[in-house]
């Protein structure tokens, strides 16, 4: 009797353990997936203030950034922001070094024949920049023989290939807006095209920039500057498009969005 009474006792501990510990195994996995699923990793570059750029400590800040980790916390998602040359932005998410791309990345045709945009996020105007003395207007008979300087891969340099560049100006690619500021202050170049909320920001609000001023009128073609800008996504990545669409709705909605935007500008950066 207390032999059968043994085995079912230890019958009875080993079946109790195995459910424990399949139990565990199916916790840890479910675990392991809703973590996976509550990451959302963005690529930026960080040398766009007011939009995105990188504090005294080493953090990222900026309204695009603002935005991102709202959308984040809308998703319940933790937010991870990977830093990357804005040319190589859209070769890095195919590369799937990240997820989405939040970096003041217009929406145009032609990166809409490589990647999936979201709704838009803002909207700011483009403006020729040149020394308050120069004369120079935002055309290319003012500027044939002029150098104009640009970040590579952005839309300002989109612009000045289709509509100046075989007129006789010439332009200078830059890897980021701030090399360009650089040798715009000291002379290298006679002019830059940027946008006029990251510009006014980075450069003619400070002492180096003193000198120099936004030229009427806005410089404008639908066709290379879009609508705005938006989250770019791989055209895969359907579901993750439809929850950005999502969050970003919701953050329109309830406010969250208008909070944001007024801690940096003091307009309609939305564009409507």
């Amino acid at each position: 009797m207390w032999s059968n009474l043994w085995f079912t006792f230890r019958g009875y501990i080993m079946t109790t353990t195995l459910a424990r510990w399949s139990l565990g195994l199916a916790m840890a996995t479910l675990s392991c997936l809703v973590s996976a699923q509550q990451q959302i990793r963005f690529g930026t570059d960080a040398t766009f203030p007011p939009f995105e750029s990188k504090a005294a400590d080493g953090r990222l800040q900026g309204f695009d950034i603002d935005i991102g980790n709202a959308i984040c916390e809308n998703l319940k998602a933790k937010c991870v922001w990977v830093e990357n040359g804005f040319d190589g932005l859209i070769p890095a998410l195919h590369a799937r070094k990240f997820d989405a791309i939040l970096s003041s990345l217009s929406i145009t045709d032609e990166r809409k024949k490589a990647i999936n945009f979201s709704d838009k996020l803002f909207n700011t105007p483009a403006y020729l920049v040149t020394a308050k003395t120069s004369g120079l207007q935002p055309t290319a008979e003012s500027l044939r023989g002029k150098r104009l300087g640009v970040q590579q891969g952005s839309v300002f340099e989109a612009y000045g290939k289709k509509h100046w560049q075989s007129r006789g100006v010439e332009l200078v690619s830059y890897p980021s807006a701030e090399a360009v500021y650089a040798d715009l202050v000291v002379g290298r170049l006679d002019a830059t095209l940027d946008d006029a909320t990251v510009v006014t920001e980075a450069l003619l609000q400070k002492p180096p920039g003193k000198d120099f001023s936004l030229v009427e009128p806005q410089v404008k073609d639908d066709a290379i500057f879009g609508p705005g800008t938006g989250i770019g996504v791989r055209k895969s990545d359907e579901k993750l498009l439809a929850q950005l669409n999502g969050a970003i709705k919701a953050i329109r909605s309830d406010g969250t969005y208008d909070r944001l935007a007024k801690k940096y500008f003091n307009f309609n950066v939305y564009g409507e």
